[in-house]
């Protein structure tokens, strides 16, 4: 019989929130459960799996994946063709970084921007320092906006504080949101539009009468409740069917976060330099850190040539 259980939060990627010199190591899992309808495509002769083909829109034919390749429309019906490998060479880097590059009143996001959450939680160790950033984001009344790369692809993110955690949201880039100029809105002033007082003492008392406080469970998807009474319907009436099981997909595991380092020195550091003036200074010290190791090298390597030379004059007896 169908279940509605929703299944234990998974790891979907793993990495360190980033702001100056402080690092927090995080995970991220997702925010949301998707409880849609899936009608899975059966062979109704065998009770198969079907899947997707791929089909030459023209001919109707089924063709082989090598014959595939990847074109960007320019102009109607001309387009330019990219290999793999230079759509490879432009996914950015991973950096396993969620960089905050500014922090902005909490309510200045429109809601047209928001895309997908995902909770983030600490790892290895990163309980106080990540406390710290949630409870002086909800002080100051700021939320963070940050670059983060997700599976290849990047997105600008805000990280906001939401009770006892942190809600990476995904957002929209700019470019992507229409603009208001393309609709046949009303104008923003209520006289232009003709509205009376009285007409908007009504309608605020109407809402006023109709208001409630946020309850997410007072919402139901009906389509959803019907379909699955009438499943439960056919299953208590036999009405079922054994369908061809296949191998699930193992997906990798997400990578190891960034170490912490100590954080007053951190946020003294990135409060008296900048973030970026620090940054520059940890790329120094590591510069100036190389020439006691590099000689070590040479060293051992000198002290393993004779090995390499008598070994030759032996091969050459």
């Amino acid at each position: 019989m169908p279940t509605s259980k929703t299944p234990a939060p998974r790891v979907l990627w793993k990495g360190a929130i980033s702001f100056g010199l402080v690092h927090i190591p995080v995970a991220l899992y997702s925010a949301t459960v998707d409880h849609s309808i899936d009608f899975d495509w059966l062979d109704k002769r065998t009770m198969d799996p079907v899947g997707y083909k791929r089909v030459n829109k023209k001919t109707g034919k089924e063709i082989a994946r090598e014959q595939i390749v990847k074109g960007i429309e320019y102009e109607d019906g001309e387009y330019v063709l990219l290999s793999d490998k230079e759509i490879a060479d432009a996914y950015p880097k991973t950096t396993q970084t969620i960089e905050i590059e500014t922090f902005v009143p909490a309510d200045s996001i429109p809601f047209v921007y928001l895309e997908r959450p995902y909770y983030v939680a600490p790892i290895n160790r990163g309980a106080k320092v990540y406390a710290l950033l949630r409870e002086t984001l909800k002080r100051a009344g700021r939320i963070g906006v940050a670059r983060v790369v997700i599976q290849t692809k990047q997105h600008l993110a805000a990280l906001v504080p939401v009770g006892p955690g942190l809600v990476l949201n995904l957002l929209r880039w700019g470019a992507d949101i229409r603009p208001w100029k393309d609709l046949p809105l009303p104008s923003e002033s209520a006289k232009q539009v003709g509205l009376s007082e009285r007409e908007l003492k009504m309608a605020g008392e109407l809402v006023k009468d109709m208001s409630s406080d946020w309850d997410p469970d007072e919402f139901k998807d009906s389509f959803k409740d019907e379909i699955m009474r009438l499943v439960d319907q056919k299953v208590e009436a036999g009405q079922t069917e054994e369908v061809t099981k296949l191998e699930p997909i193992e997906e990798q595991a997400g990578r190891s976060g960034a170490k912490i380092l100590d954080l007053t020195e951190l946020l003294q550091r990135s409060l008296r330099k900048g973030g970026k003036a620090a940054a520059e200074d940890e790329e120094e010290e590591s510069e100036e850190a190389k020439p006691t190791r590099k000689p070590a090298a040479k060293a051992t390597a000198r002290k393993r040539a004779p090995a390499r030379k008598s070994a030759s004059r032996h091969k050459a007896a």
